[in-house]
């Protein structure tokens, strides 16, 4: 990294980060219930997401049809069902990699990458032996050659990492992409690999969405171009709300509502709301296409703006 500041998670959000995750473990153990239906729920957004991302053509609803009942659904491409099986059974074996606390090695990662491409590449699981080239991408991968030596380094990195797990796990990603490994299905690994390091250090797994697919892109070519702020302040926002989800499973304060809801019990219309939630302003999650938000962060919000 070449930005040199201790802290490039913005403190607003790191703040937010810290109380849901004192919180999350102050309700720790989770009942087996909710346990069941977060992972169902995160298995299933994190696999169309991940997939959506780089070219699969399944919606979600067929990415759950998939997924639940083992079928084919339209005239889609055989490889974009492939993908929706291996990406849930590759997010299965990450949660229980996490699970166990394994460390993150060679193997570790290889294992991922073969499930995710089984049926689909020759090499599933297998590092590269070419050089490759990336098609619109500003930086060329490094020679297959230095392959080993530059993931010997990311891993040791990763390990003895001192930073907080959400910078590192960002980092972890925008590194294991930039090394580019495999031929193909980096980013899909690169985004379980950080949800593998996020799960065995306590927190959430993360959702990157299709809809910011750009936003995800421009990111990490910032981050290759020596500013790392951008992607890892990314990162952060999807820990944020994957938080706000986890305890939401909770209800009460913590209860998801729509701000059109919410907004009857302020002095706020509801496109203000939706404003101050696009700025990041207002703690709150999009669900499908509509804004959602916590009593607690509203009256958290309406507290820190009251003289405004």
């Amino acid at each position: 990294m070449t930005d040199t500041d201790n802290q490039l998670i913005r403190k607003d959000v790191l703040a937010r980060i810290d109380e849901k995750m004192k919180r999350l473990n102050s309700m720790r153990p989770l009942s087996a219930d909710a346990v069941g239906r977060l992972h169902e729920e995160m298995r299933l957004l994190h696999t169309y997401h991940s997939n959506a991302i780089e070219g699969n053509t399944l919606t979600l609803p067929e990415t759950k049809l998939v997924l639940e009942e083992g079928i084919t659904v339209g005239k889609k491409p055989l490889r974009d069902y492939f993908e929706a099986a291996n990406g849930a059974k590759a997010f299965d074996l990450v949660e229980d990699i996490a699970r166990n606390k394994i460390q993150i090695d060679h193997v570790t990662i290889q294992r991922i990458h073969e499930v995710v491409t089984a049926g689909i590449l020759e090499d599933a699981g297998r590092y590269r032996t070419r050089n490759v080239r990336i098609t619109g991408a500003s930086k060329t991968p490094p020679d297959w050659s230095k392959l080993v030596r530059l993931m010997d380094g990311l891993i040791s990195e990763v390990v003895q990492s001192k930073w907080r797990v959400v910078q590192t796990a960002a980092v972890l990603h925008h590194r294991f992409v930039e090394i580019h490994p495999f031929i193909d299905g980096n980013g899909r690994v690169a985004r379980l690999l950080m949800n593998l390091y996020l799960m065995t250090n306590g927190y959430p797994p993360i959702v990157l969405k299709v809809m910011e697919r750009k936003k995800y892109y421009g990111c990490l070519k910032a981050a290759d171009s020596g500013h790392p702020a951008r992607f890892i302040n990314l990162i952060a926002k999807a820990v944020d709300e994957s938080l706000t989800m986890y305890l939401s499973i909770c209800g009460g304060v913590d209860e998801l509502v729509p701000l059109s809801v919410l907004a009857q019990e302020t002095q706020y219309s509801q496109e203000y709301l939706s404003l101050r939630a696009r700025q990041g302003l207002l703690d709150a999650v999009k669900i499908g296409r509509t804004w959602h938000a916590t009593k607690h962060a509203i009256e958290r919000y309406m507290s820190e703006h009251a003289n405004a």
